[in-house]
């Protein structure tokens, strides 16, 4: 019987094995000890060669490396895995149920292992839409003004229910969006100085309307803001929308 080859350095770690598979430098083995790496010759390179860049199937094929060992870790042990990505991915900021499993279906995790795992989250307190929907809307309206249609909108797109999100936007009220608009609308203004005033108009109400605020509210918050400015005229307030 023949002796066996020692295994390759890089068992078992999938970045060194991606590394060798797509024809980098070889890794040594066990018996064939590495030699130390030389100093080069200063970071411009004394002999004014730049490294050359990797060609598109380069690239291509090093991507497909990377996918395919991932795969084959998934296989090896897709509980293990599973689990590590949740983890991860939850780590230093909340996700949502349907973004997590997204991002298991991307690493390739069996959808059955992946709804048993999230389950197990969402029991344990790790995945909770409600109290997510809640932080998005407060963080959100706070950070960016926007009013509850633009953010139903964005917590429709995180896979968060209808019931979690109608309940997290009852956190704002008229009032609420009122004063974030005429914010939006203050800090707008102090670059439109000398601006024709139905000009002004137009664009404020733009800034609103894409921030979520239905035109009533919007043309009323600019108008307020136009005339404590002084910049409002005779026209504005004859605007249709008024």
């Amino acid at each position: 019987m023949s002796e066996s080859r020692p295994a390759p350095e890089w068992a078992g770690d999938v970045g060194l094995g991606v590394q060798a598979w797509v024809g980098g430098k070889p890794l040594p083995t066990p018996d064939e000890p590495s030699r130390p790496a030389t100093r080069s010759a200063g970071r411009s390179g004394r002999s004014g060669k730049k490294k050359p860049r990797r060609t598109w199937e380069e690239r291509e094929a090093a991507r497909v490396a990377r996918e395919e060992a991932a795969a084959a870790e998934v296989e090896a042990d897709p509980e293990a895995v599973a689990r590590k990505i949740l983890l991860d991915t939850l780590t230093g900021q909340a996700r949502t149920r349907q973004e997590l499993a997204d991002k298991l279906a991307k690493r390739g995790v069996p959808d059955d292992l992946a709804k048993g795992l999230l389950d197990r989250f969402t029991e344990v307190g790790l995945i909770d839409d409600a109290a997510f929907a809640r932080q998005w809307v407060e963080s959100r309206h706070r950070s960016r003004g926007l009013a509850p249609r633009a953010l139903k909108q964005e917590l429709r797109r995180k896979g968060v229910g209808d019931d979690d999100a109608a309940e997290a936007l009852e956190q704002i009220d008229e009032s609420d969006q009122r004063d974030a608009a005429r914010a939006l609308v203050d800090k707008k203004l102090r670059s439109m100085r000398g601006l024709d005033p139905q000009v002004a108009t137009r664009r404020l109400a733009g800034l609103l309307a894409r921030k979520g605020y239905a035109a009533g509210l919007a043309f009323s918050v600019v108008r307020e803001a136009l005339a404590d400015a002084g910049e409002a005229d005779d026209g504005i307030g004859d605007h249709p929308d008024f």
